[in-house]
């Protein structure tokens, strides 16, 4: 089968690898029908994940159909079309058990990392009862691509935050993990969202889709004083940072009021620096971490019910035979890029 390798540092080929098999009785086969790009895939291949496994197959962001399912596999057949958690997780160990799948001591981020992902024919899914979710017939592949990884991190994003009523987020990034962020806080209770990025069009995709109600560009604006002048003076009740731009951390902590959370959603490549005598007074909460995707049924539920609509996040399409070309346009977020769906 055709698969996209991880073969060294800057380094990807497409080749022919044998199709996977069923290694366990909690796994299952899926044939991958449609599949995306993540920002984090491309971490991969500029070499800032140490615990990634060269010549894996790349990708975590899928939905197929399953072709097969080991004897301890409950809830699906072959046949069952599914949405991919992007971790893979037992659901029984300490932290499984307390929701924090992403800390699996049996898991964690494995597809595409660790093992061969998606960005193939087929892909085998361990621990398939917790890894995949079943799509009701009114869900499509399209509707479902995102939803266990950047729709995951969005809500979890926005759960970590502890909205509550009347309050108002600030979010930092309007790619696709800010903009699922903004639709996640608004279904949260949010009362007021303002949308922070450089980028114009990414800022107009944000108020087409009525995802927030302020959008400020810091190229243009001081972001400091409007937040201040929307909130008397306080600032941000809460802060999601989805950018991971060089000064995207140091704005978080600089709008957010006293007593908020900080939720880091972003991936960084560099450390940041956590200045507490800045801070000291301020009583900021942060939160910070790979996202915990366990609510990936909730996510299915609320899709077939409209209330969740991520199709628009998808400007792009290719196919598996040019992937390579898919990944050098995504790294390169020309021509309004936000992700790139991938057709088999």
């Amino acid at each position: 089968m055709k698969s996209l390798v991880y073969k060294d540092t800057g380094k990807i080929e497409l080749v022919e690898k044998p199709m996977p098999v069923l290694q366990s009785d909690r796994d299952a086969v899926v044939k991958v029908e449609l599949s995306s790009i993540c920002t984090s895939d491309l971490h991969i291949v500029r070499g800032f994940v140490p615990r990634a496994n060269k010549n894996i197959v790349l990708g975590h962001e899928f939905a197929g159909t399953v072709v097969s399912v080991g004897a301890a596999v409950k809830n699906l057949k072959p046949g069952d079309r599914v949405s991919a958690n992007c971790e893979t997780f037992c659901g029984e160990c300490w932290f499984c058990q307390r929701g924090f799948v992403n800390n699996c001591e049996n898991g964690g981020w494995e597809l595409g990392c660790r093992i061969d992902g998606c960005h193939a024919q087929y892909v085998r899914v361990p621990y398939a009862d917790t890894g995949l979710t079943k799509l009701p017939d009114n869900v499509s592949f399209e509707n479902a691509l995102f939803v266990g990884d950047i729709l995951s991190s969005g809500w979890w994003g926005a759960e970590i935050c502890e909205i509550k009523d009347g309050d108002i987020i600030a979010v930092i990034g309007a790619g696709p993990v800010g903009l699922c962020s903004m639709l996640s806080a608004k279904l949260q209770g949010a009362s007021k969202i303002v949308a922070i990025d450089i980028d114009e069009t990414r800022l107009e995709i944000a108020k087409r889709e009525n995802l927030a109600d302020y959008f400020i560009n810091p190229l243009k604006d001081d972001v400091c004083k409007i937040i201040k002048d929307l909130t008397q003076g306080r600032g941000a009740d809460c802060v999601i940072e989805a950018a991971g731009a060089k000064n995207t951390f140091e704005l978080a902590y600089k709008i957010a009021r006293p007593n908020a959370i900080v939720a880091v959603v972003a991936m960084y490549e560099e450390n940041q620096i956590l200045p507490l005598p800045e801070m000291y007074g301020k009583n900021l909460t942060f939160k910070t971490g790979g996202v915990d995707a366990s609510k990936c049924r909730e996510l299915v539920k609320l899709i077939s019910e409209n209330k969740i609509n991520t199709d628009f996040l998808i400007t792009h399409r290719y196919k598996l035979d040019d992937i390579v070309e898919a990944y050098k346009f995504f790294e390169s977020k020309s021509d309004g890029c936000l992700k790139i769906a991938i057709k088999n």
